[in-house]
């Protein structure tokens, strides 16, 4: 077990979450899925409890904790994109399984988990700052999923 996994509480469906994750997301894998040993507060003995995942090379537990606790966009997965492509295949197959857009690069996937879908071009002209990082800035703000070629637009000005 890694010395640091993020831990993701669900209501009932960590495996089918953790299923879509590794189909979706290069540097992914589906691990182990522990089962309750007995009856527990939202489940019963036999029930998935946890499963264990990679989801772009980052270890998580995904915890069937009940209705408890929602997710907020305070926690949420960064994803850096290569291009438009890349941006789209992951943003529409969020959005297209039960998930809804947000802005700037923002969607929540429809387990409540936030993810910002980020192309490079973004954030390789907010880390040059000045002027490039705010026509790049300005250009992202209207937008809900990032478009690529606004971005590079804006960056040159």
């Amino acid at each position: 077990m890694n010395k640091n996994t993020i831990c993701l509480w669900y209501e009932h469906d960590a495996e089918e979450a953790a299923q879509f994750y590794t189909r979706l997301f290069a540097e992914s894998s589906l691990g182990a899925v522990h089962r309750a040993p007995s009856d527990y507060p939202d489940g019963k003995a036999g029930d998935v409890l946890t499963v264990e995942f990679v989801v772009a090379g980052i270890p998580c537990i995904g915890l069937n904790g009940g209705a408890r606790f929602k997710h907020s966009e305070a926690f949420s997965f960064q994803i850096s994109t290569e291009d438009q492509e890349e941006t789209d295949r992951y943003w529409n197959a969020i959005i297209n399984n039960g998930g809804k857009e947000s802005q700037c690069g923002w969607c929540k996937d429809k387990w409540g988990i936030s993810w910002q879908i980020t192309p490079r071009v973004l954030t390789e002209a907010m880390a040059l700052g000045g002027d490039v990082a705010k026509r790049a800035f300005e250009a992202m703000m209207p937008m809900r999923k990032i478009d690529v070629a606004a971005i590079e637009a804006g960056v040159r000005g």
